[in-house]
C-alpha cells in the first residue's frame, strides 16, 4: 500500500470518527425534538449566576423561557431549590398557575402574590412572596435547580401556600418536568 493511500484511509477514519463524535456530542447536548425543556439566556446551565439575581446584587429572578408543553397542559408550577444548603434542601420559589400559553418569565418578577396574568406566588423558605436569590454562606459554590412542571389543572392554592403544599397539590398532575441548574458561591 503507498503512503499516500494509506493517509487516505486514517484521514478517512479519522472523519468518521470526528464525524460519529459530533453526532454523539449534538445528540447528548440537544433535547430531542418534542421534548419540555427549560432554560435562561440570564446563565448556562450548570453555569454562575450573576450577583444581581442574588441576595448580594438586586436579587430579582432571571429570565427564564421554555418551550411547548406536551398537550393537555393546564398550566405550569414553578419551584426553585439549593440542595446544598446547610439545613437541607432549601427553596428559594414557589410559583403556580402560570398560564399554559406562557413560554417565559421576564427578568424580574413582581414579588407579588397575585400577578396580572392568575399566576400565584408562595411563600419561600425565607420567608417571603415570590423570588429571592441564592444566599450561601462563604465556601463552596451552591447548586440552584429552576424546575418546571407541566400540569393538567389549575391549583386551588391560596397565596402563602409554600413548596411541601405545592408538592402534594401537583401529585398526579404532572405531565412533564423539566430543570435548569446554576451555582452560585461567596
Amino acid at each position: 500500500m503507498k503512503l499516500s493511500e494509506t493517509l487516505f484511509i486514517t484521514a478517512l477514519g479519522l472523519a468518521s470518527v470526528v464525524s460519529m463524535r459530533h453526532a454523539f456530542a449534538s445528540s447528548s447536548t440537544q433535547p430531542p425534538p418534542g421534548s419540555f425543556t427549560i432554560s435562561s439566556p440570564s446563565f448556562s446551565n450548570g453555569g454562575d449566576i450573576a450577583k444581581k439575581f442574588t441576595c448580594d446584587g438586586a436579587d430579582v429572578s432571571p429570565q427564564l423561557i421554555w418551550t411547548d408543553p406536551p398537550a393537555g397542559t393546564k398550566s405550569f408550577a414553578l419551584l426553585t431549590d439549593d440542595p446544598d444548603a446547610p439545613m437541607g434542601n432549601w427553596n428559594h420559589w414557589a410559583a403556580w398557575n402560570l398560564p399554559s400559553t406562557l413560554r417565559g418569565l421576564p427578568e424580574g418578577v413582581p414579588k407579588d402574590a397575585r400577578l396580572p396574568d392568575g399566576s400565584v406566588q408562595g411563600k419561600n423558605q425565607f420567608p417571603k412572596t415570590g423570588y429571592n436569590g441564592p444566599c450561601p454562606p462563604r465556601g463552596k459554590p451552591h447548586r440552584y435547580y429552576f424546575k418546571l412542571f407541566a400540569l393538567d389543572t389549575t391549583l386551588d392554592l391560596k397565596p402563602g401556600a409554600g413548596k411541601k403544599e405545592l408538592e402534594s397539590a401537583m401529585k398526579g398532575h404532572i405531565l412533564a418536568q423539566a430543570e435548569w441548574m446554576g451555582r452560585y458561591h461567596r
